[in-house]
């Protein structure tokens, strides 16, 4: 298939408003796509590029030959050339990939090129948006939708799912099952800005788990194998030592846990979340970590790593020295997850939250194991249990997942749970898990299955909302789909001891086309200096900041940056004199709610 057409339907779906529009344009580029090419063809139209890492920033694509006049490029072809700077590596390794950057540039018509532009800078605004996809392929290859879904939830990745609709048809999605050692997409929470919200969607009673400020985790053991993904589904069990420590006192032959790790204080409190990250990151997250630390966006802010080139996916190599292993591997015969001993405890109480007065614990294994890292000691708590020794959990009810779970897992590694049949029950447990030092909770429907790679209505985060009112000191160009509109904000904060203002960090988020033009015009308006990248600005122009969190940030003097900072609102009705100040940045990350 020429490239050409993949970039003019991206065009085309980026255009239409209609969904079913959407995906009858992406269903006609799927069939037009070879056998070699879905794969990539699929990640194209979703804004993604196959290979996860390729070694190309925003500085690679400044400077680019001039477009060629007529397309000669496939899929395929595009497929190879990024797949060929995917595999650059070693001494003059920037001059190799520059000349395999400007070859495939070079190549690519103006059309071709805004779509690469897009591919490389993460910015393809299409509207094109895995539910669309999932759709897309099942119209292309003539499949039953739930089909398609259930098989992406189970492999976790939509190439693979469109490779198989397009080439097997609905007896190759079949063939896709919960497979121990292959991480699925996990289940996802929906956000409301309260309690009373949250309770409205899910109903009482329900369940409060504490949301912790960690990084997600799915564990799979088979025997003595045991492998830890990250939620991008990256393999990083070389770096969690003590989560592999943790996983094999337990009295199973094959699992899959859901969870998170996170770095806690003496007194049970959680570390900077940067700890968390840092610890276990690839190579390609630690570079996510880095460019947190530095006030950037985080690419993926799930949590966990977005992979090396080529990542691991390995299940059974040998894990990091742990103490003894448990028993070998046996028959995966199906259990009556009724009938299991619980560990520790006679009853289904929930852990308690840990707290100043109620250090965490960590069993003996766990410090063991993490001592052989000399870093952070990263404590696990599980909150789902999806397969139990040949038995899959994915659609049996909430409650029956959680009672293996509290039969299977020590309290010590429980996720902090309450059950509430009131509002004021679960307000109760919401501050208690902010006093704590947690980021919030998560309600829980007890009655839903595990809904694997979406974001249903059975899970809802409430986390208390942070916004400040900063001061725009710099913008710099766009690029991709924003070239030519002033586009990431530096923000700052008013110093009252010293005066002037104190950078925070970057953000792109949150600004519509319509908010791009006006702060384009807006801060030409205002510049003081202008760089080919970077415009510097009067600090007069005050923006509304929503955020997670603040950070400990050496790259900046205040020595603290915002995490997950968007765009909620420019404040025309606020002088630069009254936005907010460092100090009160500095309260947030203290842990005290001004």
């Amino acid at each position: 298939m020429r490239f050409v057409d993949l970039a003019a339907t991206s065009a085309a779906v980026a255009a239409t408003s209609a969904r079913r529009a959407k995906v009858e344009l992406l269903a006609g580029a799927l069939r037009g796509l070879g056998p070699d090419e879905i794969a990539a063809g699929s990640a194209y139209l979703a804004g993604e590029l196959r290979q996860r890492q390729t070694g190309v920033g925003y500085a690679s694509l400044r400077e680019l030959p001039p477009p060629a006049e007529q397309p000669t490029l496939t899929v395929a072809a595009v497929d190879a050339a990024v797949g060929a700077l995917a595999e650059v590596r070693g001494p003059g390794s920037q001059a190799r990939r520059r000349e395999l950057l400007g070859g495939l540039f070079a190549a690519a018509t103006v059309d071709e090129r805004r779509m690469l532009l897009g591919l490389f800078s993460g910015e393809l605004r299409q509207g094109a948006q895995a539910g669309l996809l999932v759709e897309a392929i099942a119209r292309a290859a003539e499949v039953p939708l739930p089909m398609v879904r259930r098989a992406l939830l189970l492999a976790g990745d939509l190439k693979t799912v469109a490779v198989a609709a397009l080439t097997g048809g609905p007896g190759a999605l079949t063939g896709f099952a919960l497979q121990v050692g292959r991480p699925l997409s996990p289940m996802l929470a929906q956000s409301a800005t309260s309690v009373e919200e949250a309770l409205s969607t899910i109903g009482l009673p329900a369940v409060v788990d504490v949301k912790l400020d960690g990084i997600r985790i799915q564990v799979h053991r088979s025997g003595d194998d045991i492998a830890v993904f990250t939620r991008s589904l990256d393999e990083i069990t070389s770096r969690v030592p003590e989560v592999v420590a943790a996983v094999r006192t337990l009295p199973a032959r094959e699992l899959v846990l859901d969870g998170e790790a996170i770095a806690l204080d003496p007194s049970g409190r959680p570390r900077p979340f940067q700890e968390t990250a840092s610890r276990a990151a690839t190579r390609g997250a630690r570079r996510g970590v880095r460019a947190e630390l530095s006030g950037a966006d985080r690419r993926d802010p799930a949590g966990g790593g977005d992979g090396e080139p080529g990542g691991t996916r390995s299940f059974g190599a040998a894990p990091a020295e742990v103490p003894e292993a448990g028993s070998a591997r046996g028959a995966a015969t199906p259990t009556d997850i009724s009938e299991l001993p619980r560990i520790g405890t006679s009853g289904a109480s929930p852990a308690a939250i840990p707290g100043p007065d109620r250090p965490p614990g960590a069993a003996p294994s766990v410090l063991a194991a993490a001592s052989t890292s000399g870093t952070t000691l990263l404590t696990p708590y599980f909150f789902d249990l999806l397969h139990l020794d040949g038995t899959d959990l994915l659609d049996a009810p909430t409650h029956q997942r959680w009672e293996a779970l509290a039969r299977t897992v020590a309290p010590a590694h429980l996720i902090p749970r309450s059950e509430v049949e009131s509002v004021e029950q679960a307000s109760e447990a919401f501050a208690a898990a902010l006093d704590a030092g947690h980021e919030g909770i998560v309600v829980k429907a007890p009655n839903a299955p595990y809904d694997a790679g979406r974001r249903g209505s059975a899970w809802i985060k409430v986390k208390p909302r942070h916004t400040l009112d900063l001061v725009v000191l710099a913008v710099e160009w766009g690029s991709g789909r924003r070239t030519g509109w002033l586009s990431n904000l530096h923000l700052g904060a008013r110093d009252p001891e010293h005066g002037g203002f104190v950078m925070l960090g970057k953000t792109f988020k949150g600004l519509t086309d319509e908010l791009l033009r006006w702060q384009t015009e807006r801060f030409q308006e205002l510049a003081v200096e202008r760089g080919d990248w970077v415009v510097r600005v009067r600090p007069e122009q005050v923006v509304e900041i929503a955020f997670d969190g603040v950070q400990t940030s050496p790259r900046y003097p205040g020595g603290v940056a915002l995490r997950f900072a968007r765009v909620v609102r420019y404040r025309d009705d606020k002088t630069a004199a009254e936005a907010d100040t460092i100090d009160t940045v500095r309260a947030i990350h203290a842990g005290h709610r001004p």
